[in-house]
């Protein structure tokens, strides 16, 4: 198995950064959907609908299979022989980032049921300052892989 990882390195590492773009794409582009529907969509309605519909889709179609094909990737990275030496501070670093990105996605999948059953409670400022959290999560999981320490 560890030889079959090392061969099919390149090529693990190539699929998992475009999985990586492709899931942060979407975690930057629904919190503005979401802050658009706040502000433009209401509860219910054509425009509402509408939004909902984009949000659904971005969030299945999109950002789950990118979100899950960044974690298959990566674990098999983490599996290839001399990729990763766990007596330094980054791979555990990153990995907690991995699992903040993770974990704002799943919130905002449940944004996402709130918008589409007309319960959402929480404002245009809410998701604005929410979608910060992304980007400081990709800061520290980029200097931590860049920079090893």
């Amino acid at each position: 198995m560890a030889e079959i990882l090392s061969v099919l390195y390149p090529w693990t590492k190539a699929l998992h950064i475009i999985s990586v773009i492709s899931w942060m794409a979407g975690l930057f582009y629904l919190p503005r959907l979401f802050v658009h529907h706040v502000e433009r969509g209401g509860s219910s309605g054509e425009t509402h609908d509408i939004f909902a519909m984009m949000e659904e889709k971005l969030l299945r179609v999109i950002m789950t299979p990118a979100m899950i094909a960044t974690w298959v990737f990566g674990l098999a990275l983490v599996l290839t022989p001399g990729v990763v030496d766990w007596t330094s501070f980054w791979p555990w670093l990153k990995a907690s980032g991995v699992i903040g990105m993770t974990w704002f996605h799943h919130w905002l999948g449940l944004r996402r049921k709130e918008f589409a059953g007309g319960t959402n409670t929480r404002s245009g400022r809410t998701f604005r300052l929410m979608n910060e959290v992304p980007t400081v999560l990709m800061i520290v999981i980029v200097f931590s892989v860049v920079l090893k320490f």
